[in-house]
């Protein structure tokens, strides 16, 4: 059994990612953690990739990619999210729970192993996935943090709608909601519409975070198209079956 293969290799450099983003999220530095996470995804697309290329699959390699996506998707923005429970605003009603409502942040993290152990498990997510995967639900609330800190920390902003969202984003990774993969077999229209019509999206919103001040804001914006066009095409198929 080979532990030091190389795209073995490439997952640990995911997991010492996902350790060193919880690192400096639990001391405030959101930029790091974001940065981290991102490397982190990067090392683990290449992991497969090179597993792929070089014909090495075996179950170490199976196990630990979901041990560093753990850390990297779960645990990570978990920690960020512990973070921003600490300054966000609480309205009066709720100030008695400001020292223990952070805690709950990493149900994210909960939600996210248990996401990883149902792709491991799935069959039905070799074209497509089945909830939401869990370096979308990364990036997403670390780019946000990032992006938007004055805004989340704002009075227009409180705890309560952030704890929402968290449970929002919690049983959207477990959801049975099918969301569909960039994978392309062909290049025509009909079969890739709902791709196409992402991508369209994705690049206006790329192209407006580098000519107007949305900035980084543009990529927790893209998360959600990718959701809000999966939940459209997942109504229209309803009704056509």
């Amino acid at each position: 059994m080979k532990l030091f293969s190389f795209p073995n290799i490439l997952t640990c450099c995911n997991l010492v990612c996902g350790c060193m983003a919880t690192g400096a999220a639990f001391h405030g530095h959101f930029t790091w953690a974001f940065a981290l996470i991102i490397a982190g995804a990067v090392f683990d697309f290449f992991d497969g990739m090179a597993a792929r290329a070089l014909h090495i699959s075996s179950p170490i390699g199976k196990e630990l990619d979901s041990l560093a996506d753990i850390v990297t998707f779960g645990v990570a923005p978990s920690a960020m999210l512990f973070q921003l429970f600490g300054i966000v605003q609480y309205p009066e009603w709720l100030a008695p729970a400001a020292s223990w409502l952070p805690y709950t942040s990493f149900l994210m993290a909960a939600f996210s192993a248990l996401r990883l152990a149902k792709f491991n498990l799935d069959d039905r997510q070799t074209t497509s996935f089945i909830g939401l995967p869990t370096p979308a639900n990364a990036l997403f609330w670390s780019s946000l943090i990032v992006a938007d800190l004055p805004w989340l920390a704002s009075p227009r902003f409180s705890a309560v709608w952030l704890f929402l969202f968290m449970l929002a984003a919690s049983f959207l990774l477990t959801s049975e909601l099918p969301l569909f993969a960039l994978k392309f077999k062909n290049l025509s229209w009909a079969d890739n519409r709902i791709k196409y019509v992402f991508l369209c999206g994705a690049l206006l919103l790329i192209l407006a975070a580098f000519l107007t001040p949305l900035g980084l804001t543009a990529l927790p914006l893209i998360i959600l198209w990718y959701l809000l066009l999966s939940i459209l095409a997942y109504s229209v198929n309803t009704k056509k079956h």
